[in-house]
């Protein structure tokens, strides 16, 4: 009975140490997997920073890409700008070398032209006191405001020769036109209201306000006569279309006689 109970304490004690040995290696193993494990997930935690710092490095560079992109862009539009105002800067430049010489070819034209319009002034002064006194007070007004004219600073050549040339121009215009006016008449020391009648610079004649005296002015006295009653008729006729009253037609006026030139 002694063997077989101590052979059964052999079995129990090797089934303990098997059990010791399987228990050992299996608290080993779970510590490896459990090591392996963390291992991985470290791993994949370190992967993910990698890739989300791989990520915003990437983003970085596409915005500083874009950056750049926007900036070369601006910068080659800035250049074609910088180009177009170069082109225009040049043509400023050679622009401006015409004014210049503009300018002094205005100043030498002013040089010129300022001595022609006073002796052209002078001119109309003298044709004006020389010439049949109608519409005498205002003719003369505008000789003297010439005369005015041309001693302002602050008008321009080109207005002063405007205004001269418009003065010229109204007296070719008297020249070709009929017109009558009511004004004063200064004769053998008397003054009164008549109507005149200019007929071009042929004729200039005149009738009361009553109808009842007419004259004319004689070219070759350079005085006013009485005019023939004979002419009344022609002469209200020529008052008439003068102020569009009546139809143009012909009329008959007295014209002194030519002067032979010596």
């Amino acid at each position: 009975m002694a063997k077989p109970m101590r052979s059964k304490t052999l079995l129990v004690t090797a089934l303990l140490s098997a059990s010791a040995v399987i228990g050992s290696s299996a608290a080993y193993a779970a510590n490896t997997v459990d090591k392996a494990l963390n291992e991985g997930v470290e791993r994949v935690a370190n992967a993910q920073k990698s890739q989300q710092k791989i990520d915003s490095i990437d983003s970085t560079t596409r915005e500083a890409e874009r950056e750049y992109r926007a900036i070369a862009k601006e910068i080659e539009g800035l250049n074609v700008y910088v180009s177009q105002l170069d082109r225009q800067l040049n043509a400023q430049q050679r622009e401006l070398g015409n004014i210049e010489e503009s300018i002094e070819q205005v100043t030498l034209v002013e040089r010129q032209i300022t001595p022609l319009m006073l002796r052209m002034i002078d001119a109309i002064d003298q044709f004006v006191a020389a010439d049949v006194p109608f519409l005498k007070e205002e003719r003369s007004k505008r000789v003297a405001k010439l005369k005015d004219l041309m001693g302002r600073s602050d008008v321009t050549v080109a207005e002063k020769y405007r205004k001269v040339m418009e003065a010229y121009q109204a007296e070719v215009d008297y020249g070709r036109t009929i017109e009558s006016y009511r004004g004063s008449l200064a004769n053998n020391g008397t003054e009164r209201e008549v109507d005149f009648l200019r007929v071009g610079r042929i004729a200039l004649m005149y009738q009361s306000l009553d109808g009842q005296e007419l004259g004319m002015w004689n070219t070759a006295s350079n005085a006013w006569e009485p005019m023939d009653a004979a002419y009344k008729s022609k002469l209200i006729a020529g008052i008439r279309i003068a102020r569009e009253q009546a139809a143009p037609d012909l009329i008959k006026v007295p014209v002194a006689a030519p002067q032979e030139a010596y």
